[in-house]
């Protein structure tokens, strides 16, 4: 019986050090130093089904669907309503940042989460749970391309409710920091909200 336990903490290790490889090997390219771009679709209880374009560099990201922009500086952000012309300005949770940007996870997996991986059809489905019951993102499944090492989906669950942002069209594209800020300049009607 002692072996058994002992022969499954040693897969349980190697499957958490595979998963946490899987995801390194995607972060390194995710987290191209000049930025990405990608399209995305997010559904969820909460957002029900919202698809457009989100361009990333390190923490930072803008978002763009049809009914509204977000920009993310890497403290600040930027959400532009397109029928109310109303641009809210707040600092972002961890989960807020997650459901805009399906890229979160390029940090998230490092600390505080347990890791399992399962072979899926054409890549891998790595499993993060939090350790800590007070995380905000409690559980995620990231299913990674096994050619590209790209991710493909991203599954989270907050507050009880599960959202999936499903990922295509990535690219590495030079993106300018000053791409990531809000500029009124651009929209001079917009009547900016302060939340922070």
């Amino acid at each position: 019986m002692a072996c058994v336990a002992m022969l499954s903490l040693a897969l349980n290790a190697q499957n958490a050090t595979k998963a946490r490889q899987i995801l390194d090997k995607t972060a390194a390219i995710v987290n191209n130093k000049d930025g990405a771009s990608a399209r995305f679709k997010i559904s969820g209880e909460s957002t029900g089904t919202v698809s457009g374009t989100i361009a990333i560099k390190g923490n930072k990201f803008r978002a763009t669907t049809p009914e509204a922009s977000v920009w993310f500086n890497g403290k600040t952000q930027w959400t532009y309503m397109k029928d109310s012309e109303e641009v809210n300005v707040s600092n972002p949770s961890e989960t807020q940042q997650a459901k805009m940007n399906p890229y979160t996870f390029i940090t998230l997996y490092k600390k505080g989460y347990a890791l399992g991986m399962t072979n899926v059809s054409g890549g891998y489905k790595i499993h993060l749970t939090a350790q800590d019951k007070k995380r905000a993102i409690q559980e995620m499944y990231i299913t990674v391309n096994s050619k590209t090492y790209l991710p493909t989906t991203v599954r989270m669950k907050t507050k009880g409710k599960w959202t999936t942002i499903t990922i295509s069209q990535f690219k590495a594209s030079k993106q300018s920091d000053a791409s990531f800020t809000f500029n009124s300049k651009d929209f001079p009607e917009a009547e900016v909200v302060d939340l922070r």
